[in-house]
């Protein structure tokens, strides 16, 4: 792949996105068919799964333009990787990642069992696994090594490595576009139970949405219709996948075994449903 972008040199790769950039500092953020779980890239690809995360991406950035300034520059990318790419604004990218809970679920789930707060925000007793959370909450983490583990901070932890205003520019900004979407989905029959941000500034200093946004990669997505607080939802994203590798009996500390066909094709088959659903269009290259 690196070598078939003319005009453009790669400089970076991450578990699913591949980074290069051209002559004028642009860069073209470009998504594989590569699928990670468990901080582990699988050795089975799912076909047009990277076209499907860039489609929606773009369907969202689009939607946002009154809500966030965001890097896209343009759709309209080289052949070779046309349909799954990005052209961006080239931005220094925060440390932390902004992680947005509409509902318990996941870490936050988990942490709340301990010690009924995540990240520090202080929440009602009684709550259930997928309960609904009176106002979404900022829960940000740090951004780890690849094959690590991102690592849940509170609000003031963070503003200790972007600094206070920021981080609370950060969280206002985060809630702001989280309440958009979930209301957005909603009424598409999707909850979007937590998501997770990045951002940056530019040569101005002009904060800028980035990376993915609003995705089963980036999202918690679960059906309207069969949320029911107490145990573990319906989901769109990858956890069919984590369900399938937990059953497996793979330890999660060797290299992950090849996925079969099946589950290969029901994979593709919920990151195609959560794309038709949010945007009320059939998926096509």
């Amino acid at each position: 792949m690196q070598d078939l972008i003319q005009g453009w040199t790669h400089f970076q790769s991450g578990k699913v996105r591949d980074l290069y950039r051209d002559a004028n500092g642009e860069i073209l953020l470009v998504a594989s068919d590569r699928i990670s779980a468990y901080d582990w890239i699988m050795p089975t690809d799912i076909p047009d799964k990277g076209a499907i995360l860039t489609k929606l991406s773009l369907f969202w950035f689009e939607k946002l333009n009154e809500i966030t300034a965001h890097h896209v520059i343009s759709g309209e990318v080289p052949v070779a990787v046309k349909g799954r790419a990005i052209i961006c604004k080239p931005l220094t990218i925060f440390p932390v990642e902004c992680v947005v809970r509409g509902y318990l679920a996941g870490s936050g789930w988990v942490e709340y069992q301990k010690n009924s707060e995540v990240c520090g925000v202080p929440l009602p007793g009684g709550l259930l696994d997928g309960s609904k959370l009176v106002e979404p909450i900022f829960t940000p983490a740090t951004k780890a090594a690849m094959g690590d583990h991102d690592e849940n901070i509170s609000l003031d932890q963070a503003k200790k490595i972007i600094g206070k205003e920021i981080g609370e520019e950060l969280s206002a900004r985060s809630i702001k576009i989280y309440n958009f979407a979930n209301e957005f989905a909603r009424e598409r029959g999707i909850i979007i139970a937590d998501t997770k941000f990045e951002f940056g500034r530019d040569e101005h200093g002009v904060i800028h949405l980035a990376d993915e946004v609003l995705t089963p990669d980036s999202s918690r997505f679960w059906p309207l219709s069969s949320w029911k607080p107490g145990g573990k939802q319906l989901s769109y994203d990858k956890q069919f996948l984590r369900d399938w590798l937990t059953a497996s009996g793979w330890d999660r500390s060797s290299p992950p075994p090849e996925l079969p066909d099946e589950i290969v094709e029901k994979t593709r088959e919920r990151y195609l449903e959560a794309y038709f659903t949010i945007t009320g269009e059939k998926f096509e290259h």
